[in-house]
Order: C-alpha cells, then sequence, then structure tokens
C-alpha cells in the first residue's frame, strides 16, 4: 500500500501523539569481528523487567555518529515503548577500528548483524521480535543485513538513500562524473597502501569545495547535525566501493514486513522508488509532501510523522511494546 501524506496532514499526525516519559539511556559495547562497538541503549522509562519488549537497531546517515540522527529517531521508538539500539560502526566515533571516517558498506553491513545479535542477548528484549530502522544511506546497509539475517523480523526505512549503477550515474554526474570520483578515491587508496597513512577531507563545508558534502545543511550547523561527537573528516578512498555499492539488489530478496517513509523533494526518490518496486514482500509506503532529506533528520514535524509511523509498522509486525515475549 502506498500513501501520501501532505505536511499540514502529518502535522495533526505529530500533535495527535501522545506525550511520552523520557526513555533511560545505558552505555553498552559488544564485539563485531574482532572490534569493540560502542552504542546507546534506549529503554522506555516504563520497562517491566518480566516483559520481554520488542527491540530495534536504529542506525543513521553516512559519515555520521550515534548521537546524530539516529539517536534522535531511537530516543522516539523508546517514547512509544520500543527498545532500541543505536552504534557507531567500526572505524566511526567511540568504536574500534584502525582505519577511521571510512565509509565502507561491507563493514557497516556486519556490524548491524552483530547489533542484532547483541540485542538478542539483552533480557529486555524479545530475541524473536527484533526490527531494523534505518535512515539515508544506512537504508541500503539495512535491508541488505535484512536480506540475509532472518533475525530481523521487520524493516522500517526514514528518507532511504537506495542507489544500484543507474542510480549512482543519475545522481553523480554520468559516467564521467563517477569516473572521477572514483579516481579521487584510487589515489586516496593507493596513498593509503603506500603509506598506511590515511589522508582526509571535510566530510561537508559552506566554504571548502573538496568536501564530501558541500554546502549542505544540517552537518554544517551547530545544534544540528554540527556536534562536539562527530568529526568532521571522511577518507575520500570510500567512493568507488560506496558507488559500486548495490543496495536494490536486496530488494527481491527482502521478504520481511517493509515500511518506507520518503518524500518526493529529500534525496534520490527515483532510488526509493526502484527499491519499493521490487519488493515482493508485504511493503507499505508514507510519502510525506515537501520533506526535504535533512528535515527528515530533526525537524520536529516529519521526525514525528515517521516515528508514528514506524511505531505502527512495528506494533503490527513485532507485537505490542506491552506484550510479554521470549
Amino acid at each position: 500500500m502506498l500513501k501520501i501524506l501532505t505536511l499540514a496532514a502529518a502535522t495533526a499526525v505529530a500533535l495527535g501523539s501522545s506525550a511520552f516519559a523520557a526513555p533511560r539511556v545505558e552505555r553498552v559495547t559488544f564485539a563485531s569481528h574482532g572490534e569493540q562497538i560502542v552504542g546507546d541503549l534506549y529503554l522506555p522509562e516504563d520497562m517491566d523487567p518480566a516483559k520481554a519488549r520488542p527491540a530495534l537497531v536504529v542506525t543513521g546517515a553516512w559519515m555520521t555518529v550515534k548521537e546524530q540522527m539516529a539517536a534522535r529517531y531511537a530516543r522516539e521508538m523508546a517514547d512509544r515503548g520500543f527498545v532500541a539500539l543505536t552504534f557507531d560502526f567500526r572505524g566511526w566515533g567511540e568504536s574500534g577500528g584502525a582505519r577511521r571516517q571510512y565509509e565502507d558498506p561491507g563493514t557497516k553491513i556486519a556490524d548491524i548483524e552483530a547489533a542484532v545479535a547483541y540485542l538478542a542477548t539483552r533480557p529486555e528484549v524479545s530475541k524473536d521480535r527484533i526490527g531494523g530502522l534505518g535512515i539515508c544511506a544506512s537504508s541500503g546497509y539495512m535491508v541488505t543485513a535484512a536480506a540475509k539475517d532472518a533475525a530481523i523480523k521487520s524493516v522500517a526505512l526514514v528518507a532511504p538513500w537506495l542507489h544500484d549503477a543507474e542510480v549512482v550515474e543519475q545522481t553523480y554526474g554520468g559516467k564521467d562524473g563517477v569516473a572521477q570520483l572514483e579516481a579521487v578515491g584510487d589515489a586516496a587508496e593507493a596513498a593509503y597502501r603506500s603509506t598506511g597513512k590515511q589522508v582526509f577531507l571535510p566530510a561537508a563545508s559552506l566554504t571548502d569545495d573538496r568536501a564530501i558534502m558541500f554546502k549542505v545543511p544540517y552537518y554544517t550547523e551547530p545544534g544540528r547535525g554540527m556536534i562536539p561527537a562527530w568529526r568532521n573528516e571522511a577518507d575520500p578512498a570510500f567512493w568507488r566501493g560506496w558507488l559500486m555499492f548495490d543496495a536494490i539488489q536486496a530488494a527481491p530478496r527482502l521478504h520481511q514486513p517493509f515500511l518506507m517513509v520518503h518524500s518526493e523533494v529529500a534525496a534520490i526518490p527515483q532510488g526509493a522508488h526502484k527499491f519499493y518496486a521490487g519488493l515482493t514482500g508485504p511493503k507499505q509506503g508514507l510519502w510525506l509532501d515537501n520533506v526535504t532529506q535533512f528535515d527528515f533528520y530533526d525537524r520536529a514535524t516529519p521526525v514525528k510523522a515517521a516515528s508514528d509511523a514506524a511505531a505502527a509498522h512495528f506494533s503490527a509486525t513485532l507485537g505490542s511494546a506491552g506484550e510479554a515475549g521470549q
């Protein structure tokens, strides 16, 4: 089912949401492929130790840390009764990993699987009721993990960045634009292999046109994405792996219940439509009117509308938060 919701209607949904108590946040650690992962576990204020809850792994945009948009959505989900885990991927934030600030789809997919396995060990969590909530670029990692990991029972994506080779060319300036980015990445990779030292560029900037994200909001705004926990650097050697990563190929292999919340004015809606068309399992789509990619990260109205939709989806597919589980 595909539903289009105007911003005015989204406001009504958001304002109609109940007031929730603040969740508790517990710092946690677990292992992924020999490295320590550091995370934050958001626990509903009304946790009953006798009733294990459905739980969610919540992941954010590329090059981000757990305190950015992932934290916002994890808190929203905990407000609605779910246990929610955010974490820093290997090489990012507080987590281990020798190669820093390097956007590697394969590593991040494996870390999502490790996070799901960790959640299953928690006494607060019903191990058969774990879902995944992906935002922006990590949406591709989440659906790829879910397509091969049956422990992820349900999936929701918010403002998903989902691309394949065709969408990559449409997004990055055609074959020539892609080739230029690959050349930049290959040069950085060659230097790393030769010297063992990484070369970094700004992840985001309003003035430095070398930045991976040039003249973008959120990351360049104090109080939004520009926070002390976030290191504003990226290893450009990631480009080839990122551009070759195909998230859309996971669609026909994804059989879990699925929800997508997006907007036609957010990032690469053509990729989202292409992925949605390729799904063969149960699916729902909610398209908000006139909501930008960065609005989805932290603006009250779209965040609440997306969170309400995700909570309804996960309640329907994982069971309500108040039900006892194994």
